[in-house]
């Protein structure tokens, strides 16, 4: 034991970047918030433990502590402005800070003073969608506008996508709708933003949108299943697809054009300033794309390869991507509780890990070497983002390795340079690579829409509990970074942890009873298993329906089915438990005393906040699920993110 423990030093710091998660990802889910004095001296003492030449352990556990408080202190530096309600028929003067163009609609950026809209001190930044038949505005453009504003939703149900969490770390105060604006003064800065608005103008392409400007949404909704069920859909996000693309294009260009220079040549290496060069078309290639969270990702690592060649380093290893992720983790901690960064570093840890370490063995022909490439790439790939996907999405795409076979190679040699190339020559009027761009991408469709209709092209997936979850990521962990002696106990552990976090996944039971914060929207589980609802629809909650359908492990696209009240009343009657709801105030006020009475009534959920002091022990509040046994698990609503003023 002493000697596999011994032989782990040279793999030791591949293990920061995670203990420091972990820790954030404690903190995102305490059920309270920790003192911020507290937390700040806790952080400064816990990195100083973290640094010096203590054991393992203890530096182990002060790298742990000190993401929890690193969290909490950078949660509250942030501070972001929130509306203590929603917000109607309101007018705001504000500058256009973005567009982002989707395929349905145009949501608009404003950047204006915290106090019009009731959210405190400083500035707020408010995301509004405008009608189709409302010209844009242009970026920079001081504008007044009447608006309607809503506050960024909580968690549906315990462990599920917290939407105001999201918001509060991305500077976000409140998304709504405008009606109309008027310009008071047009804008007269240029900037990145401004580029990024003439461009999508230029080309009018969801192409150039997506590839180029980093816009998500922009490809057309009906296509998006699609993509998801082929395993292409992460084509969509700019990330380390894009940038290797792009970093290899403009490396091939300007060494060519270095090569061709003898007084450089004869002084440096060709190489050295068609790597600066290139670095510095993706740096510009960043900022136009919007500067998500994995095209920085991949723009960091892509900064590490172009040092490591310039210096004569290993350009591609696991120290450099562990480097990549404590970057983006101080930049936000709240990055390691995203989708795109979780998915983007499994993704590449994973591909490291099995060109690096495994070095599997190559076939002597090119072309099924280039075949076997592709194929285990896009495996081991899948493998290491499972976990994630399933977490955030419920679902697994069955036939991924088919359609990264057939499509992505096409992406890459055929749509993304013409759309590229497009993009330059659209300057100049001539949008022909854009249109044969987007002729390949209807093709692509066909074949997709071929594959998607496949029997059980994506398999619904049940919900991963966090703690299932942590044990999962944990068995991957050792995967990669335990360095075995004689046995395999890398393998050996990483069976043990993934076991683990699958038996707890599949023993932990499914909600009977779901219910929103503000009670507008409560969900029953049928005799069948099913989940009936008390509305078939919720402006306030939309996408709440296909959260809990996800949880209860049905199809998101069934049509939702409502259970109709007796008299005004929703009664519920389960082994464990006996519920009653209600939504309107008459049958509330008719029913509330007989119902506190009643001793075959367990629970009570209201629409109406009541306080009836004979029965508080039965009246629910706050968002909650209930679970088969009875046991009542609340949704956390009492962090900064949630606070109201």
């Amino acid at each position: 034991m002493k000697e596999l423990w011994q032989n782990q030093s040279g793999k030791l710091f591949l293990w920061v970047p995670f203990l420091m998660a972990f820790g954030a990802g404690i903190y995102f889910n305490f059920p309270f918030e920790p003192n911020f004095i507290f937390s700040l001296i806790l952080a400064l003492c816990t990195l100083i433990l973290s640094i010096i030449k203590a054991p393992i352990m203890i530096r182990a556990l002060s790298l742990l502590f000190f993401g929890f408080c690193y969290a909490a202190v950078f949660t509250h530096i942030i501070n972001t402005p929130q509306i203590p309600h929603g917000l109607h028929n309101i007018q705001i003067i504000g500058n256009v800070t973005n567009i982002d163009y989707t395929s349905g609609k145009s949501r608009v950026y404003i950047k204006t003073d915290a106090k019009n809209i009731k959210a405190g001190t400083g500035s707020a930044i408010i995301r509004v969608s405008i009608k189709k038949d409302i010209p844009l505005p242009n970026i920079g453009d001081k504008i007044k506008a009447q608006i309607g504003l809503f506050r960024p939703n909580n968690s549906d149900a315990p462990e599920t996508f917290d939407y105001a969490r999201w918001a509060y770390f991305n500077h976000l105060t409140a998304t709504g709708y405008m009606n109309d604006y008027e310009i008071i003064l047009p804008s007269s800065k240029s900037n990145i933003s401004t580029l990024r608005n003439y461009m999508h103008n230029k080309t009018e392409s969801f192409l150039v949108d997506t590839l180029v400007l980093g816009y998500k949404n922009a490809v057309p909704e009906e296509d998006g299943p699609i993509w998801t069920a082929t395993g292409v859909g992460h084509v969509w996000s700019i990330s380390g697809f894009h940038i290797t693309l792009v970093s290899g294009w403009l490396f091939a260009i300007f060494y060519l054009i270095f090569r061709s220079i003898p007084a450089v040549t004869k002084r440096i290496p060709a190489r050295i300033p068609a790597l600066i060069c290139a670095w510095l078309g993706l740096l510009f290639y960043l900022f136009l794309s919007g500067c998500d969270i994995a095209t920085i990702r991949a723009f960091i690592m892509a900064s590490l390869v172009f040092a490591a060649f310039i210096f004569g380093r290993n350009a591609i290893s696991m120290r450099n991507v562990s480097i990549a992720f404590c970057l983006i983790f101080f930049m936000n901690p709240h990055f390691v509780m995203q989708p795109g960064f979780q998915l983007s570093f499994a993704a590449i840890f994973g591909l490291i890990w099995l060109w690096n370490d495994i070095k599997p063995r190559m076939p002597k022909n090119k072309i099924l070497k280039i075949i076997y490439t592709a194929t285990l790439t896009s495996i081991i790939a899948t493998i290491f983002t499972a976990p994630f996907v399933i977490a955030h999405f419920y679902n697994i795409p069955i036939y991924g390795l088919i359609g990264n076979l057939i499509l992505l190679p096409i992406f890459s040699i055929a749509i993304m340079p013409l759309v590229l190339f497009g993009v330059f020559t659209a300057l100049f009027g001539c949008v022909s690579p854009i249109n044969i761009a987007e002729e390949i991408y209807q093709f692509l469709l066909i074949i997709g829409n071929k594959i998607a209709l496949l029997p059980n092209a994506t398999l619904n997936m049940p919900h991963i509990p966090n703690i299932a979850l942590v044990f999962i990521i944990l068995g991957f962990v050792c995967l990669m970074f335990v360095q075995p002696i004689r046995i395999k106990i890398n393998y050996i552990l990483f069976i043990f942890f993934v076991f683990i976090g699958i038996t707890i996944t599949a023993l932990h039971p499914k909600p009977l009873f779901y219910a929103t914060s503000d009670h507008e929207l409560v969900a029953f589980v049928n005799d069948e298993g099913k989940l009936e609802f008390n509305k078939f629809k919720a402006s306030n909650h939309y996408f709440t329906f296909n959260t809990w359908k996800q949880i209860n492990n049905e199809p998101t696209e069934t049509k939702n089915v409502r259970r109709k009240p007796i008299k005004g009343l929703w009664k519920y009657e389960t082994s464990k438990f006996n519920l009653v709801y209600i939504q309107k105030f008459v049958p509330l006020k008719n029913n509330i005393i007989n119902l506190c009475n009643d001793e075959s009534i367990d629970y009570i959920v209201s629409y109406f906040d009541i306080d009836s002091p004979k029965c508080n022990h039965k009246i629910l509040r706050g968002g909650f699920v209930i679970y088969p046994s009875g046991k009542i698990r609340h949704v956390n609503h009492n962090r900064p993110w949630h606070s109201q003023h």
